[in-house]
Order: structure tokens, then C-alpha cells, then sequence
């Protein structure tokens, strides 16, 4: 909600500077994300009257103009606008003015004649278009000599808010006032609303077929209208300084009773509407053109304003191509109506478009404004476009029921940490509209209709609480004492993880749970992933089952940049359904790793990044936790680059490298890597234990095996650690052999083994009949000794 402060000072003025304003709004619950002035600075620019114009002796397009500007002679200054004119009231800018841009004025010559300053345009003051080919034209009675910064009010300071979905009744000026004035207990003077003298028989029937969607309907027939009457300056003001463009006459009076006092309402041409006015559900696969030029099919759940002819526009969103007012239009329809915010919220996402009034209704109107909204709007056209009104007509729904709610003194106190005095609490009460009633324990009120989010006695402490000032609220009513509870030993600290993983290359990165729907076909074959029923957008329908398709998108994001190496990790939650249809969420970790194997150096040759170096990096992350990688396929992996991550017979992730088809489709020139791993297992470590470091001298034994090409290392070490005693300290691969000397399909697998005890030197003979055990274990799998 964006307002002007000179405007709300019409209704409620505080006294108080832009800047004390704004922080008192702040702290009351309405923050402030914004405050500017309503045009750039600059200075020496003041109203002048054309009085002569004269072609240029040497230049076609200019004009040597002889102005008034309240200097007491005229000054002679060469204007080259279209517009200029004898008779005309401009900003003129006098020598020694500087313009936005520090543009400075001065005595000039052009094509040899003196131009003693210039005459502006609303984009060399930095002002709003005003849709005009040349100078910005004031009104007939703006005073010469005057300076047009204070005749504009451009010292005017502009006000964004962020309101909260509860607080609707802020959407407005008088909203807005009637809080300044409960903050500050300045007069509130909300404007006043004038009862139109009937001077037409003619009414617009109204029905409501929808009464549950629609609590109040109303509408007024006002006649011989001059639709080309041009938007008074003031009104024009307002409303581009509320962040609305003005459009034409009917629609921006329409504009300004919705920010005036939160009302949204529309017009029709009274002459293109058949019969009755009905509000209603839409027909399933009816057709709307809408104002903004988009044809619509609308669905079952979507409550439109209709004749009984067709639809008319869809109610609280867009109004309808059909039935809109033009310049032509003689005779319109005052609508403004109420409707249940249940009904309107969605919409916009819906449908892929919004507006002010559906901001507003989905958040919830004040459901006895309706009437006050048609009034103002009709003195509005009456005093600028002309016209005879006729009555009122309103159609009831269902309105919804004001709630009564007490607040107890001592309930105040306690939550609050301070004692309010009773006089101060219902002073606070009354300025807020809530017409407070004593009671033995405090006060009761009855919410008003603007403030239907007052419910529960939580609602009007809070209330008190931020009018009170929580800034006067002493903070050594509170005390507490922190207590750092002791990590298990068998569980890891997140900071340790996130701190080795980026010790290790990788950087974090944050994505949206909500995924593109073909990331889940692509990435994890989910033919039936869970989806949103209002999504974002349309790349956000589905909630992910993996990591994969954010983290090469972020790949993607990178690689359009230059950045060819990449190593990214996230820690997030993943959701799916089980058996049973019920949803489940886990927390994973997921890494990608693309690009070379280092950073470019002199030191080594480049390389590209390979299986090997990703699973290096989870091990480092499973530190303490027996794993096996065990030959897998996935769909979105290599089906032979792909290891399913086994600990204690249970799969708890995997590893591997991208689908060659999935770097066609996203446009990789080379393989990532990938890893997935639940979070469980990676928080999860063993007890650390301690053991003594042996004095005596270890042994080393290799054996090298020729075994069929299908065995994994990992079966053939399973095997040698099945007949391996306390002795054998370790077991690893530090050679794969393939080619000339060994028979077709198999391959040379060469170990090293450390024996040491840790209380005796090892002799031959212990050695080597525990070397020959573990050489019959390999035989019995398949494995042979190579010679």
C-alpha cells in the first residue's frame, strides 16, 4: 500500500516527520519498506505565463517565447515543444536553477538568439508522465511567480507499507488515519459522506445467487453523464502518488474511493447491461473477456457479476471488455459489494492475474462500508462528470457476525510485563474504533465490521500492546537462562558437517522445495509426484523427491555465467508418499560436482572429475560409518557409473554420474557427478574408542588375484576380511590390472595387507599361515593367485 502524506494528513495529521512517522508506524505493526519525496530534488522553477510566441528567425522547430514568470518584466526564452502556446501556464526554470541531474540553468544563446531560461516537461522535472508530447501544462489558476514545488506539493513524502493479511483495514487512507490517530491521539477527521439528492427514477435490479459468497450487493444508476470530463489535477495527484495511473474519468473516481477509504468498486455502462444485475457462480467453461485484454474460461468455483444475459466480470478481480465505460458511455452503474474473502482468495494465481481490488477483498473488506463507498463515488461524479442519480438498490447475503470479546486488565499486565492503567487502555480502545464497555475484570467491545481479524481476547492485548508502544515496555520484566544441552557422543554436530563439506570445495546452496514437474519424471521416474494445489508458478507444481533437478538447474545457472567448474551441496527435505498414500519428509544431503578434478594450476595436469574423486568426498562425509557402495541403477544416473551407498544392509543413498541422455537434454557438455545421502546416517557416527599404538614392527604382505571381470572389489575384500583375525590391521586396493598375460574377461586385482600385533614381533611362520588362509578364502570365491 503505497500513500501520500499530504493526503493523509486530510484526515488525521500527527504532526510528526516523515522520518518519526515511519518509525512509528514500524513499531506498530505497519512497516514501513519505503519513504521518497514526490520528485527528485531540484530548485529555481516557478510558474510562468506565456504571452507572446514567435517563430524562430533561424530554425524551423524552435520558438522564441516572451514570458511571464513574476519577475515584474518579461523574460525571452526559446522553446522548441510542440505544445507552447500563447496563453498557456508552464514550470519555467529561471537562470541559476538546477534541475534533477544537477542540470544547471543559465543564459544561452540558440541558432543566435539569447534564451534566458527554459520552459519544462514533466520528465525534466523528474514528475510522472502525464502522456503529453511537449510542456507540462498547469491548471488556469495556478499563481505566477509562484514556486512549483510548493504549488505541486512536491516536497511530499510518499509512503510504501507492508501490510500484513490481518490488517485490510489499513488498505485505505481513512484506515491508515484512524491508526495514526490512535497512535499519536491526533484528531481523525475521516471525509465526509454526502447523501446524493435523487434526481433520476432510474435503478439497476440487483440479485444474489450466491448468498454465501456475496453478503451485500449494491448499485446506483446514474444518468446523462459527460464520460470525456477531463480527472481533476488534485485527483490525478493522489492518485499517481498512491501508485495508481489514472485512466480515464469514471474509472479513476472509482480508483479513488477504493484508496480513500478501502472500498474497491466498479462501473458499468448502464446502457450494455440486460435486466438484472446477479451475482453468481460461473457456469463450468464460461467465456469472459476481460479489461486487461485476456479471454478467460472460467471455472465452477470462480463468483462472477452477470445481467441475464451473460457474465459481466468476474466479482473482486476483473471486470469484463462488454460492459466497461468508454468515452461514449451516457448512463452507469455504481457497484460495490462485499464478498467473502474465501471466495476471492487464489483467484489471481488462478487465473494469472490480479488486481487492487482482489488484493483487498481476499484479505477482507469491511462489510458495512458498501453504502458510504456508492455515496462518495456519486458526489464524485456529480461534481465532475454531472448527471441525475437515482436510488439505492442492495441485495443481502450472508454478512458475517461481529464477535464480542472481553480482555481482562490482569490478562494485559501478565502478558505484557507491564501494568496499562484502565484510563490508558480504553483510551486506546476508543481511538481505535473499538468502543470499549467496562466490565468488572476490564473492558468487552464488539469488533467492528473493519476489524473482523478481532476474535479472542489474545487479539486486543496485542492491540493495546503496539499502541501502548513497545518501546515502552521495560525489557527486566523477562529473565531466563540459556542451557547447552551435551551432544551424544554417537551424533555429529551440524556445524562440523557443513564445515568439512566446505573444507572439501563445495558451496551451499538454497532452492525451492516446489519443482518443475518433469525434474521428478527426469530425475527420480515419479510418474505421481505430490502436487500443490496453488503453485507459485507453473515451474513450481510438484514438491521434489530429490535433490538432482535443483542442483542442475543451479549447475545450469553457473555454466550460462562461465563458470565451468562447479561443486555445490545442499542439506533439504524431500517429500513422498508411502504405501499407505500418507506423505513423508526427509532430510538429505545432495552434492554435484562438475568441471575439472582441480583448479587450474601449473602444478598438475587438468582432469576431468571422475566417480572416484565424488566418492572420496563421501567417505570423508561418512567418516565413522561402515559403507559399501554397491553396483546400482538409477534414473537419473550412468548405469554403469551408479553405487547405491549401503550401511549395515540398508540403502541410506547414492552416487554416480548424470545420464548421457540428461546432458543432451540439459544442454552439459560433460558428465556430473552426483550424490545423495540421508541425513540420518550422515549425522550419525560410532562411539570414538581408544586403543594403545603397538611398538612392535608391522608387516606387509601383497597378493595380487585374477578374478572374473563381473567381481567387485568390495565382494573380494568381504571375503579376505571374513578369515582375517585381530592381526590384519588393513586391507586395501592399490592396483587393477587388465591386458596381455591374463585370460579374456577376467581381470588382476592387487592388495596390500598390514599385519601387526600388539604384543609380540610377528614371526614368518604366524604370517604366512594367515596369508595362506585368506588365499584359500579368495579361491573359494573364484579368485586366483597370480604367478
Amino acid at each position: 500500500m503505497q500513500f501520500s502524506y499530504s493526503w493523509l494528513k486530510t484526515q488525521a495529521n500527527p504532526n510528526l516527520s516523515p522520518d518519526e512517522l515511519s518509525h512509528l508506524l514500524t513499531m506498530a505493526g505497519l512497516e514501513v519498506e519505503e519513504t521518497e519525496t514526490a520528485a527528485p530534488a531540484f530548485n529555481g522553477v516557478v510558474v510562468a505565463e506565456v504571452k507572446s510566441v514567435e517563430k524562430h528567425p533561424d530554425a524551423d522547430r524552435l520558438n522564441v517565447t516572451q514570458v511571464d514568470a513574476g519577475t515584474g518584466e518579461l523574460i525571452q526564452i526559446v522553446c522548441g515543444a510542440p505544445n507552447v502556446a500563447v496563453g498557456i501556464k508552464v514550470p519555467c526554470s529561471l537562470p541559476g536553477a538546477v534541475l534533477p541531474g544537477n542540470f544547471k540553468i543559465k543564459p544561452t544563446k540558440m541558432r543566435g538568439v539569447v534564451s534566458n531560461g527554459m520552459l519544462c516537461s514533466t520528465d525534466e522535472l523528474g514528475l510522472p508522465d502525464d502522456g503529453v508530447d511537449g510542456l507540462h501544462i498547469l491548471p488556469t489558476d495556478a499563481p505566477v511567480g509562484a514556486d512549483i514545488r510548493e504549488y505541486l506539493d512536491l516536497d511530499d513524502t510518499l509512503f510504501t507499507l507492508k501490510i500484513t493479511p490481518n490488517r485490510a483495514d489499513c488498505l485505505g487512507i481513512k484506515g491508515i488515519a484512524r491508526e495514526v490517530s490512535a497512535l499519536t491521539q491526533c484528531a481523525f477527521v475521516p471525509v465526509a459522506i454526502q447523501k446524493a439528492a435523487v434526481g433520476s427514477g432510474k435503478t439497476q435490479p440487483v440479485r444474489i445467487d450466491a448468498p454465501e459468497d456475496c453478503g451485500r450487493f449494491i448499485s446506483r444508476v446514474i444518468e446523462n453523464v459527460n464520460a470525456k470530463a477531463a480527472t481533476p489535477v488534485w485527483m490525478k495527484q493522489r492518485l499517481e502518488r498512491s501508485g495508481v495511473r489514472p485512466v480515464s474519468t469514471l474509472v479513476d473516481i472509482g480508483n479513488y474511493v477504493m484508496l480513500e477509504i478501502g472500498q474497491p468498486m466498479h462501473v458499468f455502462d448502464a446502457d450494455k447491461i440486460s435486466g438484472s444485475i446477479i451475482v453468481r457462480r460461473a457456469a463450468d467453461g464460461e467465456v469472459l473477456e476481460c479489461l486487461n485484454e485476456k479471454t478467460v474460461t472460467l471455472a465452477a468455483d470462480t463468483l462472477v457479476i452477470a445481467d441475464e444475459a451473460k457474465a459481466l466480470s468476474m466479482a473482486g478481480l476483473m471486470g469484463g471488455e462488454a460492459s466497461a465505460v468508454s468515452d461514449d458511455t451516457q448512463n452507469i452503474v455504481l457497484e460495490a459489494a462485499w464478498f467473502k474473502p474465501e471466495i476471492i482468495a487464489g483467484k489471481s494465481r488462478q487465473y494469472g492475474f490480479g488486481s487492487d481490488s482482489s488484493f483487498r477483498f481476499e484479505r477482507g473488506v469491511d462489510y458495512a462500508l458498501q453504502a458510504d463507498a456508492i455515496e462518495r463515488a456519486t458526489e464524485l461524479v456529480l461534481q465532475i462528470c454531472g448527471g441525475a442519480a437515482g436510488e439505492m438498490v442492495e441485495a443481502l447475503g450472508e454478512l458475517p457476525a461481529a464477535h464480542t470479546v472481553s480482555v481482562r486488565l490482569s490478562r494485559v499486565e501478565k502478558i505484557l510485563g507491564v501494568a496499562v492503567a484502565a484510563e490508558q487502555v480504553e483510551t486506546i480502545l476508543q481511538h481505535l474504533g473499538l468502543n470499549p464497555v467496562k466490565t468488572a475484570e476490564g473492558f468487552e467491545v464488539t469488533a467492528p465490521s473493519f476489524r473482523f481479524d478481532i476474535e479472542i481476547e489474545a487479539d486486543l492485548v496485542e492491540e493495546i500492546g503496539r499502541v501502548y508502544g513497545y518501546e515502552n515496555i521495560p525489557d527486566d520484566y523477562t529473565e531466563g537462562r540459556m542451557k547447552m544441552l551435551a551432544l551424544p557422543e554417537t551424533k555429529r554436530p551440524r556445524f562440523a558437517l557443513y564445515n568439512e563439506i566446505a573444507v572439501r570445495g563445495y558451496q551451499e546452496v538454497v532452492s525451492y522445495a516446489f519443482v518443475d514437474e518433469q525434474w521428478e519424471q527426469d530425475f527420480a521416474a515419479n510418474d505421481s509426484p505430490i502436487r500443490l494445489q496453488n503453485p507459485l508458478a507453473a515451474q513450481y507444481a510438484v514438491m521434489r523427491s530429490t535433490l538432482i533437478g535443483s542442483l542442475v538447474e543451479i549447475l545450469q545457472n553457473n555454466l550460462n555465467r562461465r563458470q565451468n567448474r562447479v561443486r555445490v551441496f545442499e542439506i533439504a527435505r524431500v517429500f513422498k508418499k508411502d504405501s499407505d498414500d500418507r506423505f513423508q519428509q526427509k532430510e538429505r544431503i545432495g552434492g554435484l560436482w562438475y568441471g575439472s578434478a582441480l583448479p587450474e594450476q601449473w602444478g598438475e595436469k587438468a582432469r576431468v572429475v571422475d566417480f572416484y574423486d565424488m566418492k572420496a568426498d563421501v567417505e570423508n562425509l561418512l567418516k565413522g560409518e561402515a559403507v559399501t557402495f554397491v553396483k546400482a541403477e538409477h534414473p537419473a544416473l550412468h548405469p554403469g557409473r551408479t553405487a547405491n551407498i549401503v550401511s549395515d544392509g540398508v540403502v541410506i543413498g547414492f552416487i554416480g554420474e548424470l545420464h548421457p541422455k540428461w546432458l543432451q537434454k540439459y544442454n552439459l557438455s560433460q558428465a556430473a557427478l552426483v550424490f545423495e545421502i540421508d541425513m540420518d546416517a550422515v549425522l550419525g557416527c560410532e562411539k570414538t574408542r581408544y586403543q594403545a599404538v603397538s611398538k612392535f614392527q608391522a608387516a606387509r604382505r601383497d597378493l595380487a588375484f585374477v578374478v572374473p571381470e563381473h567381481m567387485s572389489y568390495d565382494e573380494l575384500l568381504a571375503t579376505l576380511h571374513a578369515k582375517a583375525n585381530m592381526l590384519v590391521q588393513e586391507i586395501n586396493l592399490f592396483d587393477v590390472y587388465r591386458g596381455a598375460g591374463l585370460p579374456e574377461g577376467t581381470k588382476s586385482m592387487a592388495v596390500k595387507v598390514i599385519l601387526q600385533d600388539m604384543e609380540n614381533t610377528l614371526t614368518d611362520e604366524v604370517v604366512e599361515s594367515l596369508m595362506a588362509k585368506l588365499i584359500e578364502s579368495a579361491t573359494a570365491i573364484g579368485a586366483q593367485l597370480r604367478g
